[in-house]
């Protein structure tokens, strides 16, 4: 299968098995940020936007001959060479993230609808690298999506998420200083500072960690 007229999450995933390319490294060739990848992964059905239609369609033609020679067996439901195509999905992928208060509202960012994970608003998360501190991810991530510089209070727990089935460390953090901007244009719509009693107004109260909830109630 030499051209692929609708791009979905398993046929790129197939592309990214095929480079042999890590979650972190497609996400790169791509431009895109390492959650897009992962719900890839989650959402094998999930068609991409236009836009991101292109982007595989480029990497796809520019890939090595034996890369889409082994991309085509893959389509075809052929691995040949013993691999099989969730090969590189099967790595864990684990996300920080940041649960920012100040006095009574919570940080929250809006994700543009591009992948069909149900999620929209959302707390401040970003990939933590192989070998890095979860902390530190928090911390840096929240700083680069929404411009605001936080401190770690505690460790909230960790969980596999119920919508995308990410590995996702959760921390409660307080404001330190920052006018609250969406400084990630590309995969946020906005950011915004959120009353405690309004959040699950923005998330669907069934997916948010229990232990968050138990902040969100406190002085409220």
């Amino acid at each position: 299968m030499d051209v692929i007229k609708v791009w979905n999450g398993h046929y790129a995933c197939q592309l990214q098995s095929a480079l042999r390319l890590t979650n972190e490294q497609f996400a790169a060739q791509l431009g895109v940020a390492v959650r897009t990848v992962a719900t890839w992964h989650s959402d094998p059905a999930v068609v991409p936007r236009r836009e991101m239609q292109q982007l595989l369609d480029t990497v796809h033609e520019q890939a090595p001959p034996s890369a889409r020679q082994r991309f085509s067996l893959l389509a075809a439901g052929r691995s040949g060479d013993g691999a099989g195509a969730g090969t590189v999905g099967a790595q864990a992928l684990r996300v920080a993230i940041a649960v920012v208060t100040r006095e009574d509202s919570v940080l929250l960012v809006c994700r543009r609808d591009d992948d069909a994970t149900g999620i929209t608003w959302q707390f401040p998360a970003g990939v933590i690298k192989p070998g890095a501190k979860a902390e530190t991810a928090t911390v840096r991530e929240t700083l680069d999506e929404t411009g605001v510089h936080c401190a770690i209070r505690q460790q909230l727990g960790t969980r596999l998420h119920p919508v995308t089935g990410v590995l996702c460390e959760y921390f409660l953090c307080e404001y330190l200083a920052g006018e609250a901007t969406n400084s990630d244009t590309v995969e946020n719509i906005d950011v915004m500072w959120v009353p405690r009693k309004s959040v699950t107004r923005f998330i669907p109260v069934d997916t948010i960690f229990p232990p968050i909830l138990a902040i969100l109630e406190e002085q409220t």
